[in-house]
């Protein structure tokens, strides 16, 4: 999970200092095509085996959310403090638990629905409408919160039904599809600097999510988990020292509260998950 905080960090340092030099979703669509071209070796095979029309429907859907989230992103990138984009980004599984609930019929019992009342809490002190003038880019980044959990709502789904490789090989094509009418309407001639910056890109978000894989196979998640707190920590370090951001405090603790509710919640679920595998102790064995 270290590995994986700096990946992400690294991502956002990279996405940051270009500066909207490329529109954004142009510069997605150069990224999804390093990326489609790193999982080759995985997408062929799932191609050539071939899918179900729901199952292209759902990789339809989810390729079009991704592509709009992914097109905020770069976007509040080029707008907003790399602390303040990765803040907002906490909200992500937040936006999972209340979609599972609403799509997939999980329970909100009294205590997540408090965590995520926490989580919220931490959302507006990063933000603080009324208090400051908000960027569109922290509405961007808001949308792409709220985007990205429905991609990851839909992953879940796909997953009990084909591999997680083929999953994000799949995600990593119909982006780049998808991107493919935006770009050739905002297209601007990149230079090799541009295209060598976004290819980094694309090996930082590839690797991040591999070492982010395996850190969950490794250890549960009430104790990965929390580690995602020093990519706030990160971030703002390099919003300080490279790009000359101010430290906003404000930023760090909304963050830490959505982190704790974050972690609150997957040990919930941990716990629950312990006590339905434990069979109970006048269990009949077999």
């Amino acid at each position: 999970m270290l590995l994986t905080g700096f990946c992400f960090v690294a991502v956002n340092t990279i996405v940051r200092g270009l500066e909207g030099a490329l529109p954004a979703p142009q510069a997605a669509f150069i990224r999804f095509v390093y990326g489609t071209a790193f999982l080759l070796p995985a997408l062929l095979p799932a191609l050539r085996q071939g899918f179900s029309a729901s199952l292209w429907r759902l990789f339809a859907l989810r390729g079009l959310l991704h592509v709009l989230a992914v097109i905020a992103w770069f976007y509040a990138m080029a707008r907003i403090t790399v602390a303040e984009v990765t803040a907002i980004g906490f909200l992500n599984p937040i936006m999972v638990t209340v979609g599972a609930a609403l799509f997939l019929g999980e329970k909100l019992a009294i205590r997540r629905i408090a965590a995520i009342g926490v989580a919220l809490l931490g959302a507006v002190i990063v933000l603080r409408p009324g208090i400051r003038e908000l960027d569109p880019g922290h509405l961007s980044q808001l949308g792409a919160a709220v985007m990205f959990g429905g991609s990851y709502l839909l992953a879940k789904r796909l997953t009990d039904m084909i591999s997680p490789v083929a999953v994000v090989a799949m995600l990593s094509l119909t982006c780049m599809i998808g991107l493919i009418p935006l770009t050739i309407i905002v297209w601007v001639p990149p230079t090799f600097g541009q295209l060598g910056w976004l290819g980094l890109v694309a090996l930082f978000g590839t690797c991040g999510h591999y070492t982010m894989t395996r850190a969950f196979a490794a250890a549960p998640m009430t104790v990965t988990q929390p580690v995602t707190f020093l990519q706030l920590i990160w971030a703002s370090m390099v919003g300080v020292f490279i790009f000359h951001e101010p430290l906003d405090e404000w930023v760090i603790l909304g963050g830490g509260l959505m982190i704790g509710a974050i972690t609150y919640i997957t040990w919930r679920e941990a716990r629950i998950r312990a006590r339905t595998k434990t069979p109970p102790v006048n269990a009949t064995k077999g």
